[in-house]
């Protein structure tokens, strides 16, 4: 007889049936993954741990994390192909099978290329990043230079303005040497929270931290020595006011800069236009702080946390970003034990020391066409240094026609909320001739499509994945796929047979991709394939810090360049090779008094992808409006009173939640949410270096809503 208390604890055993069989959480994505215990009966997954033995996690979870089990049984999972026979956006559909979806969507796709061009079909993906390389070489195989993702308006900025100054793109933070952080936006605990964990040691040992952010945070209350409150959209000026005063007072490093810096003199001078007076007025930080952050910083070496998405997410975010930047390079911070030391990617995007294929899977089937592409001509900066369209521009292109006449979306988890005035890329998915998405579950956009396919989840399927410290997974599927769904790598490569790309590769499958970009190095998949937990490469040698320095920095001068040589040749397009600070077109008036910052994060959703989770929604069951108390005051506004939002584009009508942890006459609004969606009166305002959109600076006015 079995001991009911067993199964009661779900203690796994041979009595109870209960196995550990371990995977990893891909619900945010691409950094973090974390390993994950599935307790698995039946075939069913009945609880979820973090594994401990895991080289990222070391056995923690997220809110989000622990949100697997039911993520994975949700009732809105989309169970078998289905073909659409309502109205778009109606939901109604049939279930066909997946050979009639893949001929079909096969016939029109390639009858599309053949009457039209196949830069008249665009790819989209939205999270997770998993499949990417699989999808970019599915478009340009097709012969479509319109391959574009969410990081149209997340991390390729950021990427872009690391690449400008130093030919890389991100850096690693040597949080053991450094002597102060600085965390620009850095609001770890609600989003890659395993990044609080070092913050935390070394503050203990004596690490200060200076924390730049417009909220009140749990990392402004809990890590910060110094907060500074910034106006929302003004980061750039406060770096160059910054480097005035390390200019000014000598607190740079004029080795590093005479022999790695390119365009010093013109930067030193530029920045002398920006003195405490005018700084402080600019970002409305006090000017003490100002000075107080600068010596501190001047103390010894620091590091520099930029923040990918917050710090870009404006009409001069590019710029500011660059801004930041620049701080680590007059300061001799780059490349430098205890400051920000750059990082090669080795395998989606995680360091692992070791070279790969990955770059080259997509690079040998890149079309003729490549940069004629959506966005192409608007961003010639993004379109120069990305291999994708700007998707960003994908809604105006649909619309306008031009320059392609886009008359079908292939896409892998689209969601038009992560636009900005996202009602305008909901109306595009009802006038595009064809429209394919695949997806997990039945969301607004997949109303739309006319096949939708089921994907499956990373407890359904395998997946090769690098950490840093060398080390390298592949985990196998811990479950079936849940009814008829399938890996969003097997729907690709099965649609390129069906399709008949001209592509051996794409069309074997994912391990026999994994294998070419893993061949000629040290991984053996078939042992990472037989082992639970990640394997750490044989020859994993740790990047040694100073070694790019001194190679020569791949840049026109080899040097960090505070001038971009890169945008030099854009200076027709308004563009500027120095880090310049401008205020652009969102600045609050007598009508529109407030700044809106939209799409902060939560610590139990990420964009709108856990909104439908009961176990997640629970934790913030309402979308509300965050106001300081003083501007409800002059509002005659009430914690939960109904407030009308209104842009220059519309308005929409949601909950306040009274707070002093934002500033006054400064909003914050979470997004995602289908009942109150933000990002529909989000003015379509872009970064002209990047195509990004200004979520976080878009003015505003407030009204008790009747």
């Amino acid at each position: 007889m079995i001991n009911k208390n067993l199964i009661i604890s779900k203690i796994p055993c041979e009595e109870t049936g209960i196995e550990i069989k371990r995977t990893l959480c891909d619900i945010c994505s691409p950094g973090i993954h974390c390993g994950i215990d599935a307790y698995v009966k039946d075939g069913v997954v009945i609880k979820i741990e973090g594994t401990e033995e895991h080289p990222m996690n070391k056995g923690l979870l997220c809110t989000k994390g622990l949100c697997n089990k039911e993520f994975i049984y949700r009732e809105d999972r989309l169970k078998y192909p289905l073909k659409r026979i309502g109205k778009r956006g109606e939901g109604k559909f049939k279930e066909i099978s997946w050979d009639e979806a893949y001929n079909e969507i096969a016939e029109k796709l390639n009858g599309i290329k053949k009457e039209y061009g196949a830069e008249q079909v665009a790819f989209f993906t939205g999270y997770p990043k998993w499949y990417r390389p699989f999808l970019q070489r599915f478009a340009f195989s097709f012969g479509s230079p319109n391959y574009g993702t969410e990081s149209s308006s997340c991390s390729t900025s950021a990427k872009m303005a690391g690449e400008a100054a130093t030919g890389r793109s991100f850096t690693m933070l040597d949080f053991t040497n450094t002597r102060t952080f600085l965390g620009w936006g850095f609001n770890s605990y609600y989003s890659k929270f395993l990044n609080a964990i070092p913050v935390e040691k070394m503050k203990k040992k004596g690490m200060k931290v200076i924390i730049v952010d417009p909220r009140i945070t749990p990392s402004t209350q809990k890590l910060a020595d110094l907060h500074l409150r910034i106006k929302p959209g003004t980061d750039g000026a406060l770096a160059l006011g910054m480097a005035n005063l390390f200019i000014q007072r000598g607190y740079i490093d004029n080795e590093y800069i005479k022999n790695h810096v390119y365009g010093f003199e013109e930067y030193r001078e530029y920045v002398k236009e920006f003195d405490l007076e005018r700084v402080s007025e600019i970002t409305s930080i006090n000017k003490k702080d100002i000075e107080l952050a600068v010596e501190m910083l001047a103390e010894g070496p620091f590091c520099i946390n930029e923040s990918a998405a917050p710090v870009v997410h404006h009409q001069n975010g590019f710029q500011n970003y660059r801004a930041i930047m620049a701080l680590s390079a007059i300061t001799g911070n780059y490349d430098k034990v205890g400051g920000n030391i750059p990082k090669k990617d080795f395998y989606a995007g995680i360091l692992g020391g070791l070279d790969t294929y990955e770059a080259n899977f997509v690079k040998v089937v890149l079309p003729k066409n490549l940069h004629d592409r959506v966005g192409g001509t608007k961003y010639p900066l993004w379109n120069e240094m990305t291999t994708q369209m700007q998707a960003m521009d994908l809604a105006r292109q649909i619309e306008e026609k031009s320059p392609h006449d886009i008359k079908a979306l292939y896409c892998h988890g689209i969601n038009p909320r992560m636009f900005p005035n996202s009602q305008k890329m909901f109306k595009m998915l009802e006038t595009v001739d064809f429209f394919v998405n695949v997806d997990l579950f039945m969301t607004d956009a997949s109303k739309y499509a006319d096949i939708l396919l089921p994907a499956c989840t990373s407890f359904e399927r395998e997946e090769c994945k690098s950490y840093s410290g060398g080390y390298i997974t592949y985990t196998n599927k811990v479950i079936e796929p849940s009814f008829d769904s399938k890996s969003d790598v097997q729907i690709i490569s099965e649609l390129a047979n069906a399709m008949n790309l001209d592509d051996s590769l794409i069309k074997a499958g994912y391990e026999a991709s994994i294998r070419y970009m893993l061949k000629d190095t040290v991984v053996d998949v078939d042992k990472i394939q037989d082992s639970e937990l990640p394997v750490k490469c044989l020859d994993y040698k740790s990047y040694v810090v100073g070694d790019y320095t001194k190679e020569g920095y791949n840049t026109k001068s080899k040097k960090f360049e505070l001038k971009a040589s890169i945008i030099d040749k854009y200076n027709d397009f308004g563009l500027d090779s120095l880090p310049t600070y401008k205020e652009f077109n969102n600045v609050v008036t007598d009508e529109y008094q407030f700044m809106l910052s939209a799409g902060a994060r939560l610590p139990n959703a990420l964009h709108s992808k856990l909104h439908d989770t009961k176990m997640s929604r629970v934790l913030k069951n309402e979308a509300t409006i965050d106001i300081n108390s003083k501007d409800a005051r002059e509002l005659e506004i009430k914690d939960g009173d109904l407030i009308k939002i209104t842009t220059k584009l519309g308005s929409i009508c949601v909950k306040s939640n009274i707070t002093d942890r934002v500033l006054e006459k400064n909003v914050h609004m979470y997004h995602g949410y289908r009942e109150a969606d933000i990002n529909s009166i989000v003015c379509d305002d872009f970064d002209p270096y990047s195509g990004f959109p200004a979520f976080r600076s878009c003015i505003c006015k407030l009204e008790k809503a009747e």
